[in-house]
């Protein structure tokens, strides 16, 4: 799988796809931190990418009618990084799998 991770959350989770054998970005590292919600929302669909976020406002694009976008919604207050690794760790195989019979919002409370 893909991802592109939005800029409110942390690099480390990139780098935490990866050990997980995901090809993943974060925004920042693309120089895409200045980017609107929409334009990022356009380069995760054209790369092929999961985008992961927080903001509901890719929520709402995922939700147009014909949109063929993906997100991992993650709605889960401010917490440490290690608390949401720890979190995604246990919800990964779930996740995996709701992708893979084509979900296209996975949402992580």
């Amino acid at each position: 799988m893909k991802f592109l991770v939005d800029v409110q959350l942390p690099g480390t989770l990139a780098r935490w796809l990866q050990g997980r054998n995901c090809e993943a970005v974060h925004a920042l590292d693309r120089d895409l931190g200045q980017v609107d919600d929409r334009a990022l929302w356009k380069i995760a669909n054209d790369e092929g990418r999961i985008m992961i976020s927080k903001d509901e406002d890719f929520f709402i694009l995922a939700m147009r009618p014909k949109d063929n976008g993906r997100l991992l919604w993650l709605r889960i207050g401010n917490c440490r990084t290690m608390d949401l690794l720890t979190l995604l760790n246990r919800r990964w195989s779930a996740i995996e799998e709701a992708f893979a019979e084509g979900q296209k919002i996975v949402e992580v409370r």
